[in-house]
């Protein structure tokens, strides 16, 4: 059975997994490490690939999560690549409102304030019910905001173009942080936010078994 490595996305870490039935897969949650100044995502997917991360495995990662495997399956050979609501090249990263959005984030608000609980955060993520938002609201207050600001660059001036090879994309068609206009998605998730793997957990852990 292959190894299958997981990574989280920005803001959040293995707790927005723990809905998915993962029992008998040999499921490995890679925890962010700190970055260094200025560090580059390809630098950095180079550190976590380094003693972490064996050839010939599986790679899944959601949103920012997916991006960094797409730059870890660049380093080392791997069987596949399951993104969830991720990107797999620069252009399928939102452009216009939610970019410059993204650039206030960082230039504006200071780094104490980004991973605060809020009503905008719970509209962009699609949480609806209490667990949910008690759930994103629990992870956020856990996120460094350090790493969190260093995130929102590194997605900002990701210039991957190079679609990656054994790739399966699974996104949902209400994603508001990373609409589906402007991702080929090879699996649609009805009504999938971007905290799908919370609120869509049965259907994507289906889709997952098939796939590994």
């Amino acid at each position: 059975m292959n190894k299958i490595y997981v990574f989280s996305g920005l803001g959040v870490d293995q707790r927005v997994f723990k809905n998915i039935d993962f029992y008998g897969l040999d499921i490995n949650h890679i925890e962010w490490i700190k970055p260094e100044p200025n560090e580059p995502l390809t630098h950095y997917a180079k550190r976590i690939a380094e003693n972490r991360i064996e050839p010939q495995s599986i790679l899944m990662g959601l949103s920012f999560g997916g991006m960094l495997s797409v730059e870890i399956s660049k380093l080392i050979p791997v069987e596949k690549i399951i993104l969830i609501a991720s990107a797999k090249t620069k252009n399928e990263l939102p452009h216009g409102f939610l970019m410059k959005c993204l650039l206030k984030l960082r230039k504006l608000i200071p780094e104490r304030k980004l991973t605060r609980p809020n009503a905008i955060a719970d509209w962009f993520f699609g949480v609806k019910t209490k667990p949910e938002k008690q759930l994103l609201s629990d992870i956020l207050k856990d996120t460094d905001p350090g790493f969190f600001k260093w995130a929102i660059n590194e997605i900002i001036n990701w210039q991957n173009v190079t679609m990656p090879v054994n790739s399966i994309h699974i996104h949902g068609n209400k994603d508001r942080i990373l609409p589906i206009k402007n991702v080929k998605a090879d699996y649609v998730i009805d009504g999938g936010g971007h905290f799908m793997t919370v609120s869509k957990a049965k259907e994507i852990g289906q889709i997952i078994r098939t796939l590994v």
